[in-house]
This record gives C-alpha cells, sequence and structure tokens, in this order.
C-alpha cells in the first residue's frame, strides 16, 4: 500500500449558536407568514414554550457531542423543559391552541392603520418576541463556554428554580380555578364578587404568575453566571428584557 492509509471523512462541527439563529429564523418566517395567511397574530404565543426548550437542548447536546462536562447544562435542560411543559399544559387548557387570538393584538389592529399593525407585528410580535426567546437561553451558551464543575451554588439555584416552578403553577392554578367560579356564577345569572382574584397568591401579588416566570429566567441567567464566575455578562440582557416586557 506503499505507507499510505485512507483517511477518515472529517466532520466540520455545528456552531450551536449559529443552530440556534437558524432555527430562530425560521421560526420567525413560520411566525410571520402564518400571521399573514391566518390573520392571527398569536401564532408567536403558541410557541413560547417550546423553542425555548429546544435552544437550550441544542446548547446541552453540543457539550455532549464535545466531550465537556455537560452536568450543569443537562441540569439546565432538564429545568428548561419543566418550565415548557407546565407553560404549554397551562396554555393548552386555556384554549390557547385553539385558534384564540390574544385580545391585545385585536385592540392593537382597531387603533392603527393596516400598514401600521402589520409593522408592528413584523417589528415587535413577530422578531423582537422572538428574538427575547433566544436571549432568555442564552445562559447555557455561558455555561457551553465555561464547562466549570457542578457545584454547590447550582444545587441552590436549581432548587430555587423549580420553587419559583411550583409557585407560578400554583399561580396559575389558583387564576384558572377562579375563572371557572366566575363564569359559573355568570352563566347562573348572578354577579360574581369579587370580579378579580384577591386570594391565595394573588393576595399579596397582582401578578404572582409573572414573579415566578420572571424569576426562573433570572434564576436560569444565574446559572450561567455561575459557569462563569461573574454576573459580569452581556447574557443578563433576556432577562431584563422580559422583565421590562
Amino acid at each position: 500500500h506503499c505507507g499510505l492509509t485512507m483517511q477518515q471523512p472529517y466532520a466540520v462541527p455545528v456552531d450551536p449558536l449559529l443552530l440556534v439563529l437558524i432555527v430562530f429564523g425560521a421560526v420567525c418566517a413560520f411566525c410571520w407568514i402564518a400571521s399573514l395567511i391566518t390573520k392571527d397574530t398569536s401564532w408567536v404565543d403558541r410557541i413560547w414554550s417550546v423553542v425555548p426548550v429546544v435552544y437550550v437542548w441544542i446548547f446541552a447536546i453540543s457539550a455532549l457531542v464535545d466531550g465537556k462536562d455537560a452536568g450543569r447544562l443537562l441540569l439546565m435542560a432538564v429545568l428548561v423543559t419543566l418550565w415548557g411543559a407546565r407553560l404549554t399544559f397551562n396554555f393548552a387548557r386555556k384554549g390557547g391552541y385553539t385558534g384564540m387570538e390574544d385580545y391585545r393584538w385585536a385592540i392593537l389592529r382597531g387603533r392603527m392603520t393596516p400598514w401600521q399593525f402589520q409593522v408592528f407585528n413584523l417589528l415587535f410580535i413577530v422578531l423582537y418576541q422572538n428574538a427575547l426567546l433566544v436571549l432568555i437561553t442564552l445562559p447555557a451558551l455561558t455555561a457551553l463556554e465555561h464547562p466549570a464543575p457542578f457545584g454547590p451554588l447550582d444545587g441552590v439555584l436549581a432548587m430555587l428554580f423549580l420553587a419559583a416552578l411550583v409557585g407560578e403553577t400554583v399561580a396559575d392554578q389558583q387564576q384558572w380555578n377562579f375563572h371557572r367560579w366566575k363564569a359559573a356564577e355568570v352563566a347562573a345569572g348572578r354577579e360574581p364578587s369579587p370580579r378579580f382574584l384577591q386570594a391565595g397568591l394573588w393576595r399579596v401579588s397582582r401578578h404572582p404568575n409573572f414573579f415566578f416566570e420572571q424569576a426562573q429566567w433570572w434564576l436560569f441567567f444565574l446559572m450561567g453566571a455561575a459557569a462563569a464566575g461573574t454576573v459580569l455578562l452581556w447574557t443578563v440582557a433576556g432577562a431584563a428584557l422580559l422583565t421590562v416586557l
């Protein structure tokens, strides 16, 4: 064989961030085109609890393929999967996947000319909100770039994330029970009193579900920060912009 050996074909690894951005582009295109065809701008709402799970698993699987210490990333992926499963269930039981459009978009459509609303639809509803769904998952990129060993702080943050997940579940269940009671009162011809929930977690916060939702993504950011050893990270933008939104 003249001392020659056949070389194995070399597979160029896919940059996980590039793959996330490709998925982001495909999701944006789907949401925008679907909104034009169906005249329904709530497509982002329907994928809200799904695509962050996909993004985080892309980073976690990349760590496994590269042979890095993937313990922290796998934990982050499992936590976000639990977040997504809970939110998907709650959105589904409220009829979110039955073609019901968010009432706020209908109000804004009525306040704008058709072209103004389509600009708003493309720039804010589709692009900005989908970009936000990428940003909130980027602490997983931080963990990928800093494969530090799993430590006690990670365990504490994971437990706090689960506690916030339970808190949001309880808040949503209390709201679900209240609105079912309210609908029954109206169906029976009675005036519901009170007209908005003021018991349970809702007694101490007007939006306890929003509080716990935001808390989970701040804790997710801190898990990435724990890997990097600092909170001075640009990936804080996701949790910060979610809070602003």
